[in-house]
């Protein structure tokens, strides 16, 4: 498989600048600061062409940031994404290129598939706009197109005279890939696309994504706190804690021989069919805050291998094995 995208050292900074009466205060002492949320931290990772990877991590770990970098949607404090050998979007006095044929090649899959569709919009209108506003079809053949695509997502043609809230969610979320797929995606980052659907309909939606992925060659980015669900979509696993990369693998690697403590109590916490006694201890502590991140390994408030070295040094993302990689301490370097 050819490289499709290549993510380099690429972080994002949320800066909250202190307002004029802070400022005035700060006359008579330095009692207010910038507040900056390191949201993203110096990620890197690549994507092979028709390869499904899984970013995983809790709630606040930089995920959606990280996939909305790379559809284009938020600009990129420092670092640089290429897609297929071309530079895409980047910190280099611009944000974004202005490639309009290569940004269309990247789409994007949202959670909520109620708030990410215009409740004012038909269906029809809603898949159709963007390829008649860059001319990849015409008025004439708008309805046959998207008849295509809503047959194509498991809908059927008599849906395109409706709206958005005449449809149940997972019925949404089809539309919403529907929209994805009307521009000819080669890649498509999911952000937790099934995490806002009943469990049996996930399963309805992961097995169309996997559908998709044979039927149309696509490259998925697939973002979710679920590590269970990752397991079976996934190719490749990238392991996200508070804005860094903690361990990347191949997905048999990262379930059979998980290496970073919390990739391992991230499994532990996977529900299994095994029928023997199981006591679950989940990860202690909270998530620090990313305006003050801890010292040298980020993990380390609420790891049970921590020693001296974890609080003052930070751990290299190093090889370990063939196409594994992580940051540990624990790993002889």
């Amino acid at each position: 498989m050819s490289k499709i995208l290549e993510i380099k050292n690429i972080s994002k900074k949320f800066i909250k600048s202190i307002d004029l009466s802070s400022k005035f205060i700060n006359f008579f002492g330095d009692f207010y600061r910038e507040e900056i949320i390191h949201a993203v931290d110096n990620v890197s990772f690549d994507v092979m062409s028709g390869e499904v990877v899984g970013v995983v991590g809790e709630s606040g770990c930089g995920k959606s940031t990280l996939g909305r970098m790379v559809s284009g949607i938020l600009p990129i404090t420092s670092g640089k994404v290429d897609f297929k050998g071309e530079h895409y979007c980047g910190f280099e006095g611009t944000s974004y290129k202005t490639d309009i044929n290569l940004n269309l090649k990247i789409q994007m899959i949202f959670q909520d598939p109620f708030s990410s569709l215009n409740p004012r919009q038909k269906i029809i209108d809603i898949i159709s706009e963007a390829p008649l506003h860059h001319d990849l079809i015409t008025k004439k053949n708008k309805k046959s197109f998207v008849e295509d695509i809503l047959k194509k997502v498991g809908l059927g043609s008599d849906v395109i005279e409706r709206y958005p809230h005449q449809f149940s969610g997972g019925q949404r979320q089809r539309i919403g890939i529907a929209r994805a797929l009307a521009v000819s995606p080669d890649l498509i980052v999911c952000d937790e696309s099934i995490a806002a659907l009943d469990v049996s309909i996930q399963a309805q939606v992961i097995n169309l994504f996997l559908k998709l992925r044979e039927d149309f060659n696509l490259t998925y980015l697939f973002i979710s706190h679920d590590i269970g669900v990752i397991q079976h979509i996934a190719d490749k696993v990238v392991v996200m804690y508070l804005g860094q990369v903690v361990e990347s693998a191949s997905v048999k690697e990262i379930f059979s021989k998980p290496n970073h403590p919390y990739t391992q109590a991230l499994l532990e916490g996977v529900p299994t069919l095994d029928t023997k006694r199981k006591v679950y201890t989940p990860i202690k502590g909270e998530i620090p805050s990313p305006l003050d991140p801890p010292t040298g390994c980020y993990f380390h408030p609420r790891c049970k291998f921590s020693t001296k070295k974890c609080i003052e040094e930070k751990p290299l993302f190093s090889e370990i094995s063939p196409g594994h990689f992580s940051a540990c301490h624990l790993n002889k370097n």
